[in-house]
């Protein structure tokens, strides 16, 4: 047969469109050509595939070889298709019987000698190769892949994984007879280990900003830590994804499949919540995702973690703008002349800051020498519109010596995360998401005060100059404060508590 078909998978953006492998064998003088937009990974395939087929003792043919990766409006790029057009060539030729291939979908990225290296992706492909079926009645195609991929690629409860650790070891699969010869297929056999958090108690005293980011986990609120240097901002953020609520077989699924658009995704970081701190000196593009083949940001490799910004001023003003869309939708678009992706971005934002240049304002021990303009000036490095955004605003106040001497060990993570667990339960069956996710409609519906709470909201709004989007966030944390007190009604205590945390910059 002069022409064999495979199917494969290309990458854009979270998804995982199939493509199908076309090769074609024709008389005429020897060409290898590869059609179909490939980019210049998928053009050097033809000087891979040669050679591992040679070095595996199989004839490549003198012939004229065309290759189609369909469809052709659709960019390729990478060396995962190396194993299918090899394949192809092979079925093409004869050398396999193709009488198998139509159920199965092939990457890999081939050595000179043969042997299968691992790709990026793997999940996101397999995942998107079982949301597709062959018939309404027969299961998703088997997937054949690289063996360092197939832990990762099993973590999709439907899939069926066929790893192989070189492309004789595939073509024996589909030419033997011998069952000693087929490749066996993969079972997801990883055993959770207890997830390595660092734990709350590490952290002496500061009772108020532990409460505070008790409250962010319950109810999946963002946060703002401003204090002076050295107060435990960054232990704080650090610790933060400890006490979240346990990660759902989804939300973890989700969060490997961006992790390993990037070929960063461990089988030891399954149901560990992600946790990212880009340097203040990351660029827009690191951090929202981009480039001229768009891939996930700082913003999407947190989906379902942790984005810790430390020295928020110090990051430049347009790329902390680009933050504010995902702070509300969960998710980014990314639009370039030629290609557009999306990738999720349901981040939890935890920020620190300085309260002014020189960091000493307010510290019990150490005189501040900043001028009220240069403050001001400081702190404007944040927008509004971006703090309008951040749920909660905590003072994270010096300890004195002798505080810190005699304070002993606090709350061990587990202990605060079992509270956390507690309101996140009530959250969900009340409304099905966590309290940061409300909409104005639903707050009208599940977040009303009582009467004296209610006339201390008003008040506050009025005293501090609130937006409407600000007083739904302090009505938002206060239900997550009566949450975690069992309490279906928000009381004026609950109310007290929530304002207390949208005043970190306005008291200077």
């Amino acid at each position: 047969m002069a022409l064999a078909v495979l199917k494969s998978r290309a990458l854009s953006g979270m998804d995982a469109p199939e493509v199908t492998v076309e090769v074609h064998l024709a008389n005429g003088l020897p060409s290898f050509t590869i059609v179909g937009l490939p980019e210049t990974e998928v053009k050097e395939s033809k000087d891979r595939v040669r050679a591992a087929l040679q070095n595996a003792r199989f004839d490549f043919p003198a012939q004229r070889i065309t290759v189609n990766l369909a469809p052709a409006d659709l960019p390729k790029e990478s060396g995962r298709f190396d194993l299918a057009i090899a394949l192809g060539i092979l079925a093409a030729s004869g050398q396999i019987p193709d009488t198998d291939l139509y159920q199965y979908e092939f990457a890999g990225e081939l050595s000179l000698s043969g042997e299968l290296r691992p790709i990026r992706g793997a999940l996101a492909m397999t995942y998107a190769i079982c949301q597709g079926k062959l018939g309404e009645s027969q299961r998703p195609r088997a997937f054949i892949l690289p063996r360092e991929n197939a832990d990762e690629a099993a973590l999709v409860s439907d899939a069926r994984i066929y790893p192989a650790d070189s492309l004789l070891q595939v073509c024996a699969h589909f030419a033997g007879s011998d069952p000693d010869t087929k490749i066996n297929q993969h079972r997801h056999t990883y055993q959770r280990k207890p997830q390595r958090y660092l734990d709350f108690c590490e952290v002496k005293g500061q009772q108020q900003a532990k409460r505070s980011l008790e409250v962010a986990a319950a109810g999946s609120h963002s946060v703002l830590l401003v204090g002076p240097p050295g107060t435990g901002k960054s232990m704080l953020a650090t610790r933060f994804a400890g006490i979240l609520p346990t990660m759902t077989d989804q939300q973890a699924l989700e969060s490997a499949a961006v992790q390993s658009l990037t070929g960063g995704f461990s089988i030891a970081q399954w149901k560990q919540r992600p946790y990212r701190s880009p340097h203040h000196t990351a660029s827009a593009v690191a951090l929202v995702g981009g480039g001229s083949t768009p891939r996930p940001g700082e913003i999407s490799l947190a989906h379902h973690g942790v984005l810790f910004l430390d020295e928020m001023p110090e990051f430049d003003r347009r790329v902390l703008e680009v933050l504010r869309e995902p702070l509300e939708s969960g998710h980014i678009h990314i639009s370039r002349a030629a290609k557009q992706a999306e990738f999720p971005a349901r981040f939890q934002l935890i920020a620190a800051m300085n309260p002014c240049p020189c960091g000493y304002l307010g510290h019990h021990n150490n005189r501040c020498r900043c001028t009220p303009d240069a403050i001001s000036r400081y702190q404007g490095k944040l927008s509004g519109p971006l703090l309008d955004r951040i749920d909660m605003q905590v003072t994270v106040n010096a300890l004195r010596h002798e505080e810190l001497l005699q304070q002993q060990s606090g709350e061990t993570s587990p202990q605060i995360q079992e509270r956390v667990e507690l309101a996140f339960e009530r959250q969900i069956a009340r409304q099905d998401k966590p309290n940061s996710l409300l909409s104005t409609k639903e707050i009208d519906q599940l977040c009303q005060p009582d009467q004296a709470a209610e006339s201390l909201l008003k008040n506050a709004m009025i005293r501090f100059n609130w937006s409407a989007r600000a007083y739904h966030r302090v009505l938002k944390v206060a239900r997550t404060i009566a949450d975690l007190a069992n309490s279906t009604q928000i009381r004026q205590e609950h109310v007290a508590e929530a304002i207390q945390y949208r005043r970190a910059l306005q008291e200077h």
